[in-house]
Parts: C-alpha cells; sequence; structure tokens
C-alpha cells in the first residue's frame, strides 16, 4: 500500500521514517513549506516531495499530519478519490472534518499516538509501547491496527464521538503535569527558596511517582498524608494554602479532594480514617 503525508511536521516526520524503516512504501510528503517536505523525502527511499495534490494522486493511504486548525480546510481542497483512505493523526477534532473524502468515495480513520514528539529525532524510540487510539471501520480499521503493531504500539479503538473528552483526558497525563510542577514552583518561589533549586529537586518526586504507577497502579502509588490518614498534616497542609492565598488553597484542596477515591481504593485505610479525611479536605468546599 502506497503511504503518502500530507504535513512534515513532528508528527509526520516520526511516523514516516518509523514506518519507511519498516519497509512500507511511504512514496510521496507535502507540506505548506517545501523545504520541509524536501528534507524529510530525501530522508526516505523511493519518496518525493511534492504539492498536496499530488501527493494525494499517488498514494491510497494519506495521513493528514497537520495542526487540527488546518484540517478542515486541507481536507476540503485535496481531490480525494474512492479507493482512497484518508487518516488524520488529531487526538481532539472528529472525524467528520474529513466529510469531503466520504463525499469522493475515500475511507477515513483518526490514528492519534499517545506520545510527546517534541524532538524528531528521538520521537522514533518511544513509539515501541506507547498506545495509539485509532478510529475507523473496517477494512481501514484492520490496516491502521496493522501499522501500529509493525511500530511495536499498542493499538485500542476509539468510540466515535469520544475525541475531544479523550483528548482532554490524556492531557491530564501529560502537559497538566507542568501545571503541577508550576504550583510548587511557585509555592517554592513564595517561600523564598532559590528559584532555580526547585525544579531539580522536585522532578525526581515526579519521576519517581509515575514509576511507581507503572509498577503498582495509581491507588498502590498513593504516598503522602492522605494515603496514611494523617489528618493533622493534611491540616496543616491545608493552612499554609490560605496563607499563601485562596488560588493555592482551592487547587490544593480540589486535588485532595480528588485522592480520597485512590485511598479508598489502596485499602490500606478503614472507613473512619476516609470519612475524617474526607470532612477535613470537604470542610468550606
Amino acid at each position: 500500500m502506497k503511504i503518502a503525508f500530507v504535513g512534515a511536521g513532528r508528527l509526520g516526520q516520526t511516523l514516516a521514517r518509523a514506518w519507511a524503516g519498516q519497509g512500507e512504501a511511504v512514496v510521496a510528503v507535502a507540506s505548506r513549506a517545501p523545504a520541509s517536505a524536501q528534507r524529510l523525502a530525501a530522508s526516505l527511499p523511493g519518496c518525493v516531495a511534492l504539492p498536496a495534490a499530488e501527493a494525494v494522486a499517488l498514494a491510497e493511504l494519506i495521513f493528514l499530519t497537520v495542526s487540527d486548525d488546518a484540517l478542515a480546510p486541507v481536507a476540503a481542497a485535496l481531490p480525494w478519490r474512492a479507493g482512497q483512505a484518508v487518516v488524520h493523526c488529531s487526538g481532539a477534532t472528529d472525524l467528520r472534518v474529513l466529510a469531503p473524502a466520504i463525499a469522493a468515495g475515500a475511507q477515513i480513520g483518526g490514528f492519534h499516538p499517545l506520545q510527546i514528539f517534541s524532538d524528531p529525532a528521538q520521537a522514533h524510540l518511544l513509539l515501541a509501547g506507547s498506545a495509539v487510539a485509532v478510529e475507523a471501520e473496517a477494512p481501514l480499521l484492520q490496516t491502521l491496527e496493522r501499522l501500529a503493531l509493525a511500530l511495536q504500539m499498542k493499538p485500542f479503538t476509539l468510540p466515535p464521538g469520544a475525541r475531544a473528552a479523550y483528548h482532554a483526558a490524556a492531557g491530564f497525563a501529560a502537559s497538566f503535569l507542568l501545571s503541577l510542577l508550576d504550583e510548587a514552583v511557585q509555592i517554592w518561589a513564595q517561600l523564598g527558596l532559590p528559584a532555580e533549586q526547585a525544579l531539580p529537586a522536585l522532578l525526581p518526586l515526579a519521576q519517581g511517582t509515575l514509576q511507581a504507577a507503572q509498577a503498582r497502579g495509581l491507588a498502590g502509588a498513593l504516598s503522602g498524608p492522605i494515603s496514611r490518614g494523617d489528618t493533622g498534616v493534611l491540616t496543616a497542609h491545608l493552612q499554609a494554602m490560605a496563607q499563601l492565598g485562596p488560588e493555592h488553597l482551592s487547587f490544593y484542596r480540589l486535588l485532595a479532594q480528588r485522592q480520597l477515591h485512590l485511598a479508598a481504593d489502596s485499602g490500606r485505610l478503614d472507613a473512619a480514617q476516609l470519612q475524617r479525611l474526607g470532612e477535613v479536605v470537604g470542610a468550606g468546599a
């Protein structure tokens, strides 16, 4: 099956090189920045950089690796045909954005790797073992699953209409982690601790927590006063956050409230301990 990419950004570069490395026929690349397409095509055997319409004409399976905002105009502008498959790689955008391809008789689908691609030169190393959300009808669904497995990825099927909520959930496990670290760094700064020491001191805690979650699951990895039923320390935390400001207090309280079900799932605390914790973190909510 001949594959083309419209979009030569970080994701397009990563997938094109990875599949070409597995012997897939990546025959054409297009980009609004022709130099990017030319560099990518030059790194792939038998691949050429072309205008988007010409790249689409060469291929049976086309991946749209453009920004979410560009998907609708790109899908509307290109000359699709029956027998083709058109797949976008957005996590949040519904497949209905590919309606022009359907109208031309093409199949449509979604392929969204749950991974970050900040460094295309290294990103292909992260693909193996990563999950990927696929959405399509047969036979395209089976093709996308095969391509995922060729990269040692773990495909799972995304139900129709779920993309925005699914993508928002993925954000909690990705960039929203940075929001949590930023809150910690801000608190250190308010206490007068050296700003340059904050992130290096806190990152090992974050990394250790993620490693524990991988090994023992979320409830098994829970640590801190809630995991121990320590209402005294929890109360002291809330008082300290209140002194720093209402935004810090509300943020801490919300996160503590959300930890209660993990504490319950861990099986380490009895009903009375859980009730006391709930009373402390819910007070004044």
